[in-house]
């Protein structure tokens, strides 16, 4: 299989994001890295600069949500890279409330965030790599896309439900061709997001995450669920899980 040189993460200023940026570099991969948070872009890509010189870090202001945007940015890192191998999809949003309680505009945002910007980006992505006639796109979704949830996770597990479907949806089209899709299920991984949820049932820490992301990502298969342990097999039980008894996951 062929290295996949020149990479596009989105969100890749904190979280998984910035942990997978990390190991791509010591890797040796040139990266373009893009967020809304630019302090921390800076940050981040004068750190793997400074420890990886032979790379080339490239870095855009995106807000995710600004779709133009988001296709002004795709081009100009393949323009000053000479062509994008790979297109992480990551950048998301995890706030969230019961539905009917008042927090539209927060379940909105969500929804909005994770599902509708995320196809923005893939159209984007898939758009150079059509022309190319190569690339290979990954999305990252969640362990939550498998079964409606209950609670501040309603709205969260649907926008994650959809954006897998798009996956697949994109991999059926691709297929045949040199264009690989991958779909990344993580379960709880240590971040910015699971650390505003409070206590949660089998945490993985963010090093153990972002190494089995990585890993998996670089297999290039259609799906993963990440770790693969326990959440591969929990995935099997997810899916007839009694309903009064997805609080547990919650």
């Amino acid at each position: 299989m062929a290295i996949r040189k020149n990479i596009v993460i989105t969100g890749a200023s904190s979280g998984l994001g910035a942990g997978m940026a990390r190991r791509f570099a010591a890797a040796g991969r040139d990266l373009a890295l893009c967020a809304r948070r630019t302090d921390r872009l800076d940050e981040l890509a004068a750190e793997l600069r400074q420890r990886h010189p032979g790379i080339r870090v490239l870095t855009r202001e995106l807000d995710v949500n600004d779709h133009d945007r988001v296709f002004s940015v795709f081009e100009e890192f393949r323009a000053e890279l000479g062509g994008l191998d790979r297109v992480i999809v990551n950048a998301g949003l995890g706030k969230g409330q019961p539905v009917g309680t008042g927090y539209f505009h927060a379940n909105r945002q969500t929804a909005e965030t994770n599902f509708v910007a995320a196809l923005a980006q893939c159209e984007a992505a898939l758009a150079i790599f059509r022309e190319q006639n190569a690339g290979h796109l990954v999305v990252v979704s969640s362990f939550s896309a498998l079964r409606g949830l209950p609670g501040n996770l309603t709205a969260y597990a649907a926008s994650k439900a959809a954006v897998s479907a798009l996956a697949d949806g994109i991999r059926a089209d691709m297929l045949r061709t040199p264009v690989r899709v991958t779909t990344l299920l993580p379960g709880y991984i240590e971040s910015e997001m699971t650390g505003s949820a409070g206590r949660t049932p089998l945490l993985a820490g963010a090093e153990k995450g972002v190494r089995a992301l990585v890993r998996a990502i670089e297999r290039e298969p259609a799906r993963a669920y990440i770790p693969p342990l326990p959440w591969a097999p929990l995935s099997v039980v997810m899916r007839v899980l009694p309903t009064g008894l997805l609080r547990r996951f919650t």
